[in-house]
């Protein structure tokens, strides 16, 4: 197993190593040898933001300053204020020339000191040769054309040098009054605000270039502004990345020589402060990043993450310790197994690196860092629970060997144990708890007693039957009902055990609907023969589901949890107890304490202590009994609702015995306890996720200036998780459960559609205690139509708002941002476990009609 481990390391290495070349293929473009002629700058630096007041040090301007020398002979400026009118004494020490501009916005409060400061600039610094009044100040309708005419003739009349405003070219070409004022166009050609493509984005701005020089001859023009960004929402046929940048900036210098163009490079640094006004688009214009390092050599290949070899490094050193941990401990499953499954380690750390790359590239705000470290928190959770998911997967499809594999016992020992078998119920049909009796009349073992507990039931025609028919069946059959007793089922049933014949030793619970075959004790109670036995358990199986497509759905929903987690669960000895079908060591029940009453689903709670008290539990998947699936949605619902609401229970009342370093379980008891709850934990965050993302997407549509779309490293991988989950599903089922394609989707639905009511459990479960015990109900009516709409009331209000949302952001932002698909795709999939509980309880209804018109 050494060499297969090693050569499943090297393999995955290899397979790591292929997808972060093949995303970063290299991409040849034409070489740039030359120097720049202008860039844009904005000095300020990583986690600064001019919005919130912040200035640059004079140190932070020399050491701009000093980059840019050497590369490029002059640089653009767009205020004078907030330390910027420093900007051209210093650049004049390095060489570079300025052309200096105001920032105006038709606040004269703002826009005299800007003013005021350009005409200083101007006289003061011979290295500035033209000054700009306003940048796209028309464009924002921050004021008309008339004052920015009348704010160019004000700073021509007091400076020596050529004055104009920046605007984009539709600007210049709707308004040739402003031409004539200016003493030459500043121009923007920013074709990836356009939705061009990259492909033809440099031929675009030559066009639009040379119709204003045709419409404007003889008259000076100046590219005020001319760029690309590396990162940003698909706009239309403009996708922003940094391979796209560094083939723009080639082209457009190659081709800015050949017309000997006069511009300036939007821009020298990425400005992570731009975020709240442009979006991540705003913040990537640089040619060198936030923390001042080149982003793209102007000659050889480019690549779109120039140090992708380093992150594969630290991706392959992240996954090496967990790898190396799980092909230790898991040499009984085949190598197809541990290579798909280290696979899977590999990628997680893959994603979280690529994630974290992409955080520390950008620089952010204190604002956004908190956001994005809440998203790749919620993307570690979201990939744990895929682990353990993956982790189930292999341990089904690729184990070698069954480790604690039992088999029904075939004869019974010369001495079988007695076993008193306990039947709780409360309310229940009379007629369905006297087949249950019957079927217990017969099985086919010669030592043993039933005790029957009816509790808290108030109409005697309920009860008198059970009674009257337990004293037909016999001494056996002992019938006791407690008209007012405390703790429900858990109360009944320790009632029961008090009220147990001293001579028996087994301990057999079972729910009142079920019919148990007559070989169900002799199979079973002799692995009690093994003293470190502490319950014996076989699945719950259902009788009442064929041809009805409701009840088909949740019996396979039900199997998969018996035939797959059980079974896993069982080659750990960490089993679930559920309260049917269950047999239990009655000296071990004492020991522990016997059954909680305060907590509502004792069975499992019962199951855990017996397993923390150093006991073994035995399960068998096989079926010993049959009882009844829910009538109704809204019965199944509760139903789950409780079994999360008392999980939260257990875990609050145990948690210590679940830490890593308590004693009383084993390491593989703890992670199935913990893990096999876990993903009712993601349910309640699914409600969480739910709610934020409508809000979000509200926030999108009211007020796109201030939010945006989540970035692509966040999205891709949960619609990737959730497409996995699907998959390991239908695979699961394909291996253990043995049901049709249209079976496994069934379940799957009637799965999902529980997401918001596990959820709801989790959530109540956490923040109360000592909820009542809710019965399931049996032998219902069916539905009406307008009843499944109410059974699944909250479900159909947070699928109008998740698919609401997402049509609204796909015909708003759909037709220029690709990102907006992404989102709606994110939110469509939240949608789904809504929409499945709705076709749930549709389906559910349906019968019911069906039932009214053949009854008709």
């Amino acid at each position: 197993m050494r060499k297969t481990g090693f050569a499943v390391l090297v393999l995955v290495a290899l397979c790591n190593f292929g997808v972060w070349s093949v995303a970063n293929r290299p991409v040849s473009e034409r070489p740039w040898t030359g120097v720049i002629t202008g860039v844009a700058v904005s000095p300020y630096q990583a986690h600064q933001n001019p919005l919130a007041g912040d200035r640059p040090s004079d140190a932070d301007l020399e050491r701009d300053l000093k980059t840019l020398a050497g590369h490029v002979t002059s640089i653009r400026t767009y205020s004078t204020v907030g330390g910027m009118e420093r900007v051209p004494a210093l650049a004049g020490h390095h060489g570079l020339t300025v052309t200096a501009g105001a920032w105006i916005q038709g606040k004269p409060e703002i826009d005299q000191p800007e003013i005021a400061g350009l005409i200083q600039i101007a006289r003061d610094n011979p290295n500035v040769r033209r000054v700009i009044v306003g940048n796209e100040a028309i464009l924002r309708s921050d004021i008309t054309v008339a004052q920015a005419i009348q704010d160019i003739t004000l700073v021509k009349s007091q400076v020596s040098v050529p004055v104009s405003t920046a605007e984009p070219w539709h600007v210049w070409l709707a308004n040739p009054d402003l031409a004539e004022a200016a003493d030459f166009i500043a121009v923007h050609f920013l074709p990836y605000w356009e939705g061009v493509p990259i492909e033809q984005a440099v031929d675009y701005a030559l066009s639009r270039y040379n119709e204003l020089k045709q419409k404007y001859p003889g008259k000076p023009i100046l590219i005020s502004e001319v760029g690309w960004p590396s990162d940003g929402p698909w706009r239309r046929g403009a996708e922003a990345s940094q391979v796209n940048q560094a083939r723009f900036i080639r082209n457009f210098l190659i081709a800015a020589t050949q017309n000997q163009l006069d511009y300036y490079i939007l821009e020298a640094f990425d400005q992570p402060w731009k975020r709240a006004l442009e979006g991540g688009a705003g913040t990537a214009w640089g040619l060198w990043d936030a923390y001042r390092a080149p982003k793209f050599p102007m000659v050889g290949d480019i690549v779109e993450v120039p140090g992708w070899p380093v992150l594969w490094v630290v991706a392959l050193a992240l996954a090496l310790g967990p790898m190396l941990w799980f092909l230790r401990g898991h040499g009984h499953l085949r190598p197809g197994g541990q290579f798909f499954y280290c696979l899977m380690i590999q990628g997680v750390a893959s994603a979280l690196v690529w994630t974290t790359a992409a955080a520390m590239t950008v620089g952010l705000a204190t604002s956004t860092e908190i956001a994005w470290g809440v998203l790749l928190l919620c993307q570690v959770l979201l990939f744990g629970v895929m682990l353990i998911d993956g982790f189930e997967l292999v341990h089904v499809v690729w184990t070698e060997r069954v480790r604690r594999g039992f088999q029904p016992f075939r004869e019974l020992p010369d001495n079988p144990l007695k076993v008193s078998i306990h039947l709780p119920c409360y309310n229940e049909p009379p007629q369905m708890v006297i087949q249950t009796l019957d079927a217990l009349s017969r099985l086919d073992y010669p030592d043993f007693e039933v005790l029957v507990i009816d509790n808290n039931t108030d109409d005697e025609a309920v009860w008198r039957p059970l009674e009257a028919h337990c004293a037909r069946l016999g001494e056996r059959f002992r019938f006791f009902h407690l008209p007012k007793w405390p703790g429900y089922k858990a109360g009944a049933l320790n009632f029961a055990l008090d009220h147990t014949n001293p001579a028996a030793q087994v301990i057999a619970v079972i729910d009142s609907d079920y019919q148990v075959t007559p070989d169900w004790l002799r199979s079973m109670v002799p692995f009690f023969d093994r003293p470190q036995v502490g319950f014996v358990q076989s699945p719950q199986d259902y009788r009442n589901w064929q041809g009805e497509s409701f009840k088909t759905m949740i019996h396979w929903e039900y199997a998969g949890f018996f035939h797959i987690g059980m079974v896993q669960r069982n080659e750990y000895n960490a089993i679930i107890q559920h309260g049917t079908m269950t047999l239990i060591r009655r000296s071990a029940l004492e020991k522990v304490g016997r059954w909680a009453e305060w907590c509502i689903t004792e069975d499992a709670e019962l199951g855990l202590r017996l397993l923390e008290s150093g006991y073994e539990s035995v399960y068998i998947a096989k079926s010993f009994g049959q009882g009844l699936v829910p009538d109704r949605f809204l019965d199944y619902k509760t139903q789950r609702f409780r079994w999360a609401y008392g999980a939260v229970q257990i875990l609050k009342h145990h948690w210590r015995e679940l830490l890593p370093g308590a004693a009383r379980l084993t390491a593989g008891q703890k992670y199935h306890f913990v893990t096999g709850w876990l993903p009712w934990f993601a349910d309640a965050a699914h409600m969480v996720f739910g709610i934020a993302g409508i809000l979000w997407s509200l926030a999108l549509l009211l007020l796109p200036k201030y939010f945006e779309f989540p970035p692509n490293v966040f999205m891709v991988p949960t619609l990737s998780v959730f497409l996995f989950k699907i998959a390991a599903c239908f695979w699961l089922y394909e291996v253990r459960v043995k049901c049709g394609f249209w079976n496994k989707l069934g379940a799957a639905v009637a799965g999902m559609a529980l997401t918001h009511t596990v959820g709801r459990a989790v959530w109540q479960g956490l923040f109360t205690s000592g909820r009542p015990f809710v019965r399931t109900p049996k032998c219902e009516h069916q539905p009406a139509m307008l009843q499944s709409l109410i059974m699944a009331a909250e479900e159909v209000v947070l699928l109008i708002g998740l698919s609401g949302a997402a049509l609204a952001i796909v015909l708003v932002f759909g037709h220029e941002n690709r990102d907006a698909f992404l989102w709606s795709g994110l939110l469509g999939v939240q949608s789904l476990p809504y929409l499945a509980a709705l076709v749930t309880s549709m389906i559910n209804s349906w019968h019911g009609i069906e039932s009214y018109l053949n009854l008709k």
